[in-house]
């Protein structure tokens, strides 16, 4: 494969930011089924694909989101266009059959419940950052985030309790004249080595 142009690089990493603030404009379900069917592709360990997204868009479902939020994040959500739940089925390895059909990879993890939650939890958070990838390659900005209840949401999403929040992820069109400026990194000689 060849590197992407510079455009690209600029778009998913270099120029992307975290927003927290919203211009008021909707995020079509086309746009979020094409959001799903490129970063579907992403992979995971045995293809075990264990991210489930609830994408809330109505008022109703933005209702019933805020009591699980911290009051730091209640506003940039509710005024997001979406907000896309990344969750984790905990029983992803019953759809390894089909997933991952050239071995019994189902037997891996029946009865083993720290290895359930652990690929779970791992793979949900790999499939939760395509999903910003994705979502910045459409144009979409994020703004991925914690502080929030996951007992509460779970209750109000979940409450068959196989399916459990990892994090969320508010997904429209920033309004780039709230950002703050952005925020240093790591130098590779800080964050890397090289063996």
């Amino acid at each position: 494969m060849a590197a992407l142009p510079d455009a690209a690089f600029e778009q998913l990493f270099l120029r992307a930011r975290t927003y927290t603030a919203w211009l008021p404009k909707p995020v079509s379900d086309s746009t979020l089924r094409q959001l799903y069917d490129i970063f579907k592709f992403g992979p995971t360990s045995s293809n075990c694909s264990p991210a489930r997204i609830v994408f809330v868009k109505s008022q109703a479902a933005k209702e019933k989101l805020k009591p699980a939020l911290a009051p730091g994040n209640v506003d940039k959500t509710m005024a997001a266009p979406v907000t896309a739940i990344v969750a984790m089925d905990m029983e992803f390895y019953e759809e390894l059959p089909l997933l991952f059909p050239h071995t019994d990879a189902r037997s891996w993890f029946v009865g083993n419940p720290a290895l359930i939650e652990s690929t779970a939890f791992r793979n949900s958070s790999l499939q939760g950052a395509y999903l910003m990838l994705a979502a910045r390659a459409l144009g979409l900005d994020c703004g991925p985030m914690s502080g929030f209840d996951n007992a509460v949401l779970d209750a109000a999403f979940f409450p068959e309790g196989t399916v459990k929040s990892n994090f969320l992820c508010n997904l429209g069109y920033g309004d780039a004249s709230k950002l703050h400026p952005r925020g240093p990194r790591l130098s590779f000689e800080t964050a890397c080595e090289l063996l």
